[in-house]
Order: structure tokens, then sequence, then C-alpha cells
């Protein structure tokens, strides 16, 4: 089985091209490939596939040709990632798959379509507008934090630090605990604390973030636009650009009145090939 390792912003992933469907993708396969030491290690898989050819994807088939079908590396699968559906646009043009289009690249997903353009160096996509929810509150040894639920397509509670602590002093080795009353699906936590300022962005805020099905990730491309949305609501903007900085590098979130862009670093770095029965003795 033929693979490809890429990220963005440190966010990485084992990408499987599989244009007809005819992979047999499981969740115990997914968790070995994503494995740090036995396998190939990743936050997650991209399997590459023709929206054609998956069942979740058909009905995009006539507006976009690929389908990102994404799995948590505990082999669960979710609904969107930001920063997968960039490193996905690079494969797709770098093995010629695609090329590029001056009203976006169409790319079917579990939340609906998306568009990516490139900019540069940078690869930026069109997400699903965050919608901000209600307060909700989260535990985190012995820290009780309220934040905002928000929509991106698949679920974030994005949670500022009050002043004097610090975003590296967070335990992130468990998971944050949360309302699964209000969270049944689970969640993606975010915790913010406020950057200096950068030239050309209307804010910046630092982010760590523990993903469900992945613990904590050096970056997310939701809970960028997650925490982008929550900042400028806060600030009293209806729109506006924030660079979030992760721990794998900077994001930038650009909202307006009917979009979310999402741009940063997307590459690619290895090609192999899986031997499937010592992965899966």
């Amino acid at each position: 089985m033929e693979f490809t390792k890429g990220h963005g912003t440190g966010n990485d992933f084992v990408i499987l091209p599989d244009p007809d469907g005819a992979l047999d993708l499981t969740p115990r396969l997914v968790a070995a490939l994503c494995d740090r030491r036995r396998g190939i290690g990743g936050d997650g898989v991209l399997r590459v596939v023709r929206a054609a050819k998956h069942p979740e994807g058909v009905a995009l088939a006539g507006e976009a040709e690929w389908f990102m079908d994404y799995w948590n590396s505990d082999g669960s699968y979710a609904e969107m990632c930001g920063n997968g559906a960039r490193v996905f646009v690079r494969y797709l043009l770098e093995s010629g798959l695609a090329v590029p289009s001056g009203a976006g690249l169409p790319v079917a997903t579990r939340a609906g379509l998306v568009r990516a353009r490139v900019e540069g160096e940078e690869i930026a996509v069109e997400m699903p507008r965050p919608r901000l929810g209600d307060p909700a509150a989260t535990a985190l040894g012995g820290l009780t934090l309220t934040g905002t639920a928000v929509d991106v397509g698949n679920p974030h509670l994005v949670c500022a630090l009050p002043a004097g602590l610090e975003l590296a002093a967070l335990d992130l080795s468990r998971a944050p605990e949360v309302d699964p009353a209000v969270f049944p699906a689970g969640v993606n936590v975010e915790f913010t604390a406020p950057g200096e300022p950068v030239a050309g962005t209307d804010g910046h805020l630092l982010m760590r973030v523990y993903e469900r099905g992945s613990a904590e990730t050096l970056s997310c491309g939701t809970g960028a636009c997650a925490v982008a949305a929550v900042a400028l609501r806060d600030a009293g903007r209806a729109g506006g650009t924030i660079g979030v900085d992760v721990r794998g590098g900077r994001l930038t979130v650009t909202v307006t009145a009917d979009s979310c862009w999402l741009a940063g670093p997307a590459v690619l770095v290895a090609t192999g090939e899986v031997t499937l029965p010592t992965l899966l003795p």
C-alpha cells in the first residue's frame, strides 16, 4: 500500500491514494498507520478517493471530483479537518490529480464542499463559516474554564485563559473534561492567550488544542477558525483577519459576512510503501 506523509503547521497526516475506493480502510488499520512507534505516525489519515466512489461523497460528485476521507489517529472519523484539507489539496496538486483554479479547487468532505486556492507558498481553504453557540465549561487538572461552543463543521470549545495563567503551563497529557450532554459527539478544546500585534491582521492569538480522537496536536485548522470567530466577536467586529500561532507555526484566518478562509503552509515530506502483514500481524 502506497502512502505519502505531509503536514500543515505540524498537524501531520498519512495520505493514502485510493482513487477508486478499493482500499478496505478500517479503524484498526488507521490506528496502526498513525502509531508513531510501530507505524508511520500521524494525527490522522487522509484517504484520497473520488467523490463518486465513496458513499459519503457521491452526493457532491457533481461539484467536486475528490472526497477527503479523514480519520482521526484513534481510528474514528471526523467531519472536517482544516489543516488536513490544505494538505489534501497540496497532494492533489503535486500528484497531478488536480490543477489550481481561480474560482477555487473544490473538495468534498463530510461537512460539505470546501474550496482551496494557492497563495504563494501557502494553501488557503474556504471553511464552513464558524457558528457561535452557547457558553460551556471544561475542567483540566483542577482548573475549570468557561468558553464558547463553536461549530466549524465539527465541534469546538474555545476557552480564553485568565490573566496570570500561562498557556505553556497547561497539562494536556489527558483530555479536558466536558459535559457529554452538551457535546455528545465529543469536542475539540482550544485554549488561547493574547499575542503581540502582527502587521496585516486585526488580532493575534496563541493557541493550544486537544483534539478529540487525536490528543494534543501541534495545530488544528478548524480550531484556529473557531478561535478567530470568538476573537472577532469579543472585539465587536463582524469580520476581519486573525493571526493564530499554534505550536507548529502560524495560521491566518479571514472571516467575512459569508466566508471563512484558513491559510498557512502545507507540505509533503515523504512517500513510500506500507508492508501490511508487518503492520497488522
